[in-house]
């Protein structure tokens, strides 16, 4: 198996939408085809990739240093020994001659390389993305069903407390139990008043999740911390900066509720950081790596290693991002969950077409790869913009 092309281009996920830090009026995300000389069904083994949403695209460190890498590359030193693609073969290629540290836009740009890379290997291994993580790394077990969550509540113009409460009236028509809201754009009085809208149609606070998306100073933080602890929500997200591990650590000391963070950080040894100083409590909060931003499936299988070396449950890690990816990765590696995106940054977010939720859980596909060819108009689009016939 080869890799006889590698694709990229920028495409734009522009919307109206906001959350407490920024728009995404102008938001871009990079995709990626990996093509190789596989044929399967008469046609090449096509692995496609796409990083997630709330970083821009990643084109220049692509096209400049990731891809001619791997081009440049002995062709058998990225195979496995079945003489498939080995993606963390490919991303050893990929990021050589790479200083430590630094982990941002390049893992972006990792990201979506990686995730078309793993695409291709499942796909030529003849199994879905989801099986092929559960026979590689959790000895052929894999869950037959995801707890999967809407990522919604945005601010956008316009929109008042009864345009919310519709929203998430629509979530639970979809079938998912537990929802998410933004916090953190409007005064402290004013998301109180949005919190206990969506409360009267979620029916309690353990099925709302809240996102500040980094937001909050300290003073802002406890000030929201004793506004809502009488909700008893799901979690309380991305309190302040991603890098303020003390804000975390000291939130966390006076909040009793859960509280969930990480999909800002990039590496395992963010990771790390962020469980040894951040005062994450094993027993109650959540971990939200993307791996679509964050190097990849690959660079999360260390951020796994990680976790059991510090006597975490995977069952706390929820990805962000709301693609298929995460939705792949939550059942074959045994995590807690995954985002979903039904409303939102279409065509990249959401599930298959197929895809059922039901009682707040998404079941998988059967299909050989990560699934994108399940999603009609992501397939189409993907297609397209990365000019295959």
């Amino acid at each position: 198996m080869r890799i006889v092309d590698i694709r990229e281009r920028s495409a734009s996920i522009e919307s109206d939408i906001a959350n407490a830090y920024i728009s995404f009026s102008k938001m871009t995300v990079s995709v990626v085809a990996v093509v190789t000389d596989r044929i399967v069904d008469g046609k090449p083994v096509v692995g496609f990739g796409f990083s997630s949403n709330g970083r821009y695209a990643q084109g220049g460190i692509l096209r400049e240093r990731l891809i001619p890498r791997i081009m440049e590359a002995d062709p058998d030193s990225l195979l496995d020994a079945d003489g498939l693609l080995d993606p963390i073969a490919v991303s050893k290629a990929a990021l050589s001659n790479e200083k430590p540290g630094g982990h941002g836009d390049r893992a972006v740009a990792m990201g979506a390389l990686d995730m078309a890379v793993w695409d291709a290997t499942a796909k030529a291994a003849g199994l879905p993305l989801w099986n092929l993580l559960a026979e590689r790394y959790s000895g052929g077990r894999a869950d037959e069903t995801v707890m999967v969550y809407p990522g919604g509540g945005y601010y956008y113009p316009g929109k008042g407390l009864d345009a919310l409460q519709d929203e998430m009236r629509g979530y639970q028509d979809d079938g998912y139990s537990v929802v998410k809201m933004k916090i953190g754009g409007a005064p402290l009085k004013d998301d109180v008043e949005r919190i206990e809208a969506v409360l009267k149609v979620v029916g309690g606070g353990h099925n709302l999740a809240v996102d500040a998306n980094g937001r909050f100073d300290l003073e802002t933080a406890l000030a929201y911390s004793r506004a809502i602890t009488p909700f008893d929500l799901f979690w309380y997200e991305e309190i302040g900066d991603p890098l303020d591990y003390a804000l975390n650590a000291t939130v966390s000391e006076l909040y009793p509720g859960p509280i969930a963070t990480g999909e800002n950080l990039f590496s395992h040894q963010d990771l790390r950081n962020l469980l040894r100083y951040g005062g994450m409590r094993p027993d109650r909060d959540w971990i939200q790596l993307d791996p679509a931003l964050s190097y990849g499936l690959t660079e999360y299988l260390t951020v796994l290693q990680v976790v059991d070396q510090m006597g975490w449950s995977r069952r706390r890690f929820i990805p962000h991002g709301g693609h298929q990816l995460a939705l792949n990765m939550a059942a074959g590696l045994g995590l807690g969950g995954s985002e979903s995106y039904p409303g939102v940054f279409h065509p990249f977010g959401g599930f298959a077409d197929d895809c059922v939720i039901r009682d707040g859980r998404a079941t998988l596909h059967d299909t050989p790869g990560l699934g994108v060819e399940l999603k009609q108009v992501l397939h189409a689009h993907l297609r397209s913009i990365l000019e295959l016939d």
